[in-house]
This record gives C-alpha cells, sequence and structure tokens, in this order.
C-alpha cells in the first residue's frame, strides 16, 4: 500500500464448474473488505463447447461490469471421476481466458487454502463456507454455494495479498481504460 494511504482494489473470483459456476466480487481497503457482487453461471443441457462459450462469454460480460483489478480462481482438484476432472479443467479455462484477454494476471488457490483462510479448517464444509462468507461480508442472507465459494476464494486472495505485504494491482484499471475489453478482437465469438 501507498504509505498510509489505502486505495481501493477490487478483486473477481471464479468457482468454476461445467454445470454451474459462480463467481464473486469484493472491494478491499487496508484491511476492510466489502461485498460487491456474487451470482451463478447456470449453463443450459447443450455439448461441452457450447457451455465454455457461455461461461466465456459470461465472465467477459461480469468484467466488464465490474471491472476488477485483480482475479481468482480456484485450482483443479483431483475428482474421483477422471471426466469430470477434465470437465473442470475445461471450464476453467474458459475463465482464465477471459481474465487473461481483460488483461488480469490470474492467482489460482486450493480449495483447502481456501477453506482454511476463510473457516480456518482446510476440512469445512459448504455450509461452513457458506455461513463465514455471510458472517464476514456482513450479507442479510447466506449466498448461493457456488456464489459463497466464489467470494471464500476472492477473500482469500485477500487475505494472501495483505499477508505478504504486495501491492494491489489498482494501476490495472487505469491502465485498461484507454482500451476497453469490448474493443479486443473477441467480438467475433458471439
Amino acid at each position: 500500500m501507498n504509505g498510509g494511504d489505502s486505495l481501493l482494489t477490487r478483486i473477481f473470483a471464479i468457482d468454476p464448474g461445467s454445470r454451474v459456476t459462480g463467481f464473486g466480487v469484493i472491494d478491499v481497503k487496508g484491511n476492510n473488505i466489502s461485498y460487491v457482487d456474487s451470482g451463478c453461471i447456470r449453463l443450459p443441457d447443450v455439448t461441452l463447447g457450447e457451455r465454455l462459450k457461455n461461461i466465456y462469454l459470461n465472465v467477459n460480460e461480469l468484467l466488464a461490469k465490474h471491472e476488477p483489478d485483480e482475479f481468482a480462481i480456484e485450482e483443479v482438484f483431483l475428482a474421483k471421476n477422471a471426466n469430470s476432472a477434465l470437465k473442470l479443467g475445461q471450464a476453467r479455462g474458459a475463465a482464465i481466458v477471459s481474465a487473461a484477454m481483460y488483461g488480469l494476471e490470474v492467482a489460482e488457490y486450493a480449495a483447502k487454502r481456501v477453506k482454511q483462510s476463510v473457516v480456518g479448517s482446510g476440512n469445512a464444509d459448504k455450509e461452513q463456507v457458506q455461513q463465514m462468507v455471510q458472517l464476514l461480508l456482513n450479507l442479510n442472507t447466506a449466498p448461493q454455494s457456488d456464489a459463497a465459494d466464489a467470494l471464500a476464494i476472492a477473500m482469500c486472495h485477500a487475505h494472501t495479498r495483505t499477508s505478504s505485504g504486495l501491492e494491489y494491482g489498482v494501476g490495472k484499471r487505469a491502465a485498461r481504460s484507454g482500451r476497453r475489453w469490448s474493443e479486443l478482437d473477441v467480438r467475433n465469438l458471439k
């Protein structure tokens, strides 16, 4: 941070899934974290390629709407079903490409690390994550499970950045302001 003057940083996070992809957006200023938005990208029952395109385009829209400074996503975990793990990896890839096209570096966090950071236990269940996210962000109701996971990823990123003493990427938003995401050569995908 710049001296005693804390700058505002917006963090956008994704909890990837090939059927439901959660997103969460928080603002961080000093040690204060505030809720901005969260929700789920629910994917239609179409081919995998169409679902991945849907993730990519929806994340693009959300990035353009929220103009984040930083991007965080959950790492791939070893699933019991190899096919599920491959689909999850592809969903992550679609979101990561969107972030990269927007000019954001991607921070990746293991699920256990996220849970440890937010709940205090790497073995916490989904309900515990939802409850802690609601409590820590002072929300009236618990967010949907996938959205809560995304918000937890964003908070884990905020805690990691704060504890490591790194400066937030607040200059990135200003640097991109001359070239809006919508002006990039991806508009032909629609």
